[in-house]
């Protein structure tokens, strides 16, 4: 079964243009089942045959995980790997039957997005010391992260050939390698043309041919990674904020948010955010019911007689 797993994870990288953040996560849920199921069966994970696994080995598995207490989001995660695993092998005609067939996902927690509001942004902004060049790269991500609604993976593989400040635009790619062209708006176009003249200062020891691509760089010079951009907003956030979740995922939700609160068109912030489907999207919609039914609590006369 291990071989079969590193074809499988091979498929997902070189067919269907996972991101390497999927493909870690599930190879550690398939080599977690692999691990469950030889101490079921008390033998050696490298003489696990797959044809030999049944829909009980894999409720057992689940019985397990939800003993531990993990969190349904996460068990729903490794049920979909587990899943996608054992339809490649049954289409591929490694197994005559597939054990994950009508396996049900666990229902995932409905939680609404976290958004920092219009007045902590600006806070947050004006935090930033752009005298530095290193203070004016904080300031251009955070003013991408909230003028775009990107994703950390998007940004940190961001070059500068994707940046266009003649048109105020930048090229994104997506989940799937999917590309997208989302507009600028002056603000960033203004930070991003400072930076970019100062960004050689940041070149250093780790420098190479993929860094000097690179649009931001990290301590070293070589490219930014994700460690690095989450400690730094979640440091101006915890600055300016009370918002209970400090991440770049923030400032994504509350460019959606805040959009749709001044009449922006969902279809179109879900464009902007990438979203496959529409569903996706629609979660921000509760968010700002929320917020009309604060604001009318609070300015309407007859709201609490």
């Amino acid at each position: 079964m291990k071989d079969l797993i590193e074809k499988y994870l091979k498929y997902l990288s070189v067919e269907r243009n996972s991101s390497k953040h999927t493909i870690i996560s599930y190879r550690n849920d398939l080599e977690g089942f692999l691990t469950f199921t030889a101490k079921l069966e008390d033998v050696n994970p490298d003489l696990i045959d797959i044809n030999k696994i049944t829909r009980l080995t894999i409720r057992l598995w689940l019985g397990e995980l939800s003993d531990q207490g993990m969190a349904k989001t996460t068990i729903a995660r490794k049920v979909a790997a587990l899943r996608s695993f054992f339809k490649y092998c049954f289409k591929r005609g490694h197994i005559q039957k597939n054990p994950a067939h009508l396996l049900v996902v666990p229902k995932k927690e409905k939680t609404l997005p976290k958004t920092a509001t219009v007045e902590d942004i600006e806070r947050m902004m004006d935090a930033v010391d752009t005298d530095t060049v290193r203070g004016l790269q904080d300031r251009a991500i955070l003013e991408l992260f909230y003028g775009t609604g990107m994703r950390l993976s998007e940004l940190t593989g961001l070059n500068i050939k994707d940046i266009d400040l003649k048109q105020n635009q930048v090229i994104v790619k997506g989940k799937g390698n999917k590309q997208r062209i989302i507009p600028l708006g002056k603000t960033v176009v203004r930070i991003l043309s400072d930076f970019l003249d100062k960004r050689p200062e940041l070149f250093g020891d780790r420098t190479d041919e993929d860094a000097q691509n690179a649009l931001f760089l990290a301590a070293h010079g070589q490219r930014i990674y994700d460690r690095a951009v989450r400690k730094m907003v979640e440091k101006y956030l915890k600055r300016t904020s009370e918002v209970t979740q400090k991440s770049p995922h923030v400032l994504r939700h509350s460019f959606a948010t805040h959009m749709l609160d001044n009449g922006a068109d969902i279809r179109i912030i879900k464009e902007f955010l990438g979203h496959a489907n529409l569903a996706a999207t629609q979660v921000y919609t509760h968010t700002s019911i929320d917020r009309l039914k604060n604001v009318y609590e609070q300015a309407h006369p007859r709201a609490k007689s």
